[in-house]
């Protein structure tokens, strides 16, 4: 009886953990570090796996301290919303103490790894991790430009790897941070604009004209083609050793057209369901996009 009891613990506290720093988004922001990383890497900076697993491992308590320290942060406010009231803090699964325990131990092992890789990696993550929890948070419930301030720490990830693999931040990095950057808004004003009601509960407002409406649609279609607009960069010869093929670069720009198809479809239709296509659509672009430019670095 008591191993079954211990089973069901150990089972319900890894389930807690993977929640308090929310294991899905983490691992996607991941992906998008080693993306920057497979791109970084040269016969100067080589590969090397150590680094690779820092990066992963210290990347990953980075972003689940983030989430980890949100939760506390708003856990009044999830508390009111349908997706968030059975998180561990709101549904009293774990205390608030606790999670700021777990938050701020990610944080010291998270910042000791990237510090290991190089400084200036430790320095981006610490500055992720601030924006984020004593930014981007608390300007949820005051300003829809909370989505702006939010896309810097978004848009580290993908350059955060290139750093790691080459110790500099230049053109390099900045254009894979760009593109990140312009990626975060179509993809979450979708999340807003599908999701409006359950914010609203809460008195959260992600939109940028705080309401599902044609400024907030047209916006969303702008935002996408400067995103394009980015995404194609480092064809044209002005990015410093970040450079893709023109093979690469049609592939590129057609994966923009189809996200653009979409955030249109939103324009047009103006449903939570057209809304959530896009979400699902932007993630999978971004997805294609680094892997892309990773098979096309490799193929050269």
């Amino acid at each position: 009886m008591s191993t079954t009891t211990n089973t069901l613990s150990l089972k319900a506290i890894f389930t807690d953990f993977k929640e308090i720093t929310k294991a899905g988004l983490a691992i996607s922001v991941l992906f998008s570090s080693i993306a920057g990383y497979l791109l970084g890497f040269n016969t100067a900076q080589p590969f090397q796996w150590s680094v690779l697993l820092m990066l992963c491992v210290g990347g990953y308590c980075m972003v689940g301290a983030s989430n980890a320290f949100n939760q506390v942060i708003e856990k009044d406010i999830d508390a009111l919303m349908d997706r968030t009231k059975n998180r561990p803090v709101p549904s009293g699964r774990m205390s608030a103490n606790v999670a700021l325990f777990v938050a701020s131990l990610l944080t010291v092992i998270g910042l000791t790894l990237l510090y290991l890789i190089n400084p200036k990696t430790a320095m981006f993550g610490a500055i992720s991790i601030f924006l984020y929890t004593s930014v981007y948070t608390p300007l949820k419930t005051v300003t829809s430009l909370s989505v702006f301030v939010g896309a810097f720490p978004g848009a580290i990830p993908f350059m955060l790897g290139w750093v790691a693999a080459t110790g500099n931040f230049g053109i390099e990095a900045g254009t894979l941070f760009l593109i990140q950057f312009f990626w975060q808004f179509p993809h979450f004003w979708a999340i807003g604009w599908f999701l409006y009601e359950d914010y609203e509960k809460a008195g959260i407002f992600m939109l940028p004209t705080g309401k599902k409406d044609n400024g907030t649609a047209l916006q969303v279609i702008l935002y996408t083609v400067w995103l394009i607009i980015a995404s194609l960069l480092p064809c044209v010869g002005y990015t410093g050793k970040l450079f893709i093929s023109s093979y690469a670069a049609v592939i590129v720009f057609l994966l923009g057209v189809w996200m653009l198809y979409y955030a249109v479809r939103l324009y047009k239709i103006k449903t939570a369901k057209a809304a959530r296509t896009l979400m699902l659509v932007s993630v999978s672009y971004i997805s294609l996009l680094q892997l892309v430019y990773i098979i096309d670095k490799f193929l050269r």
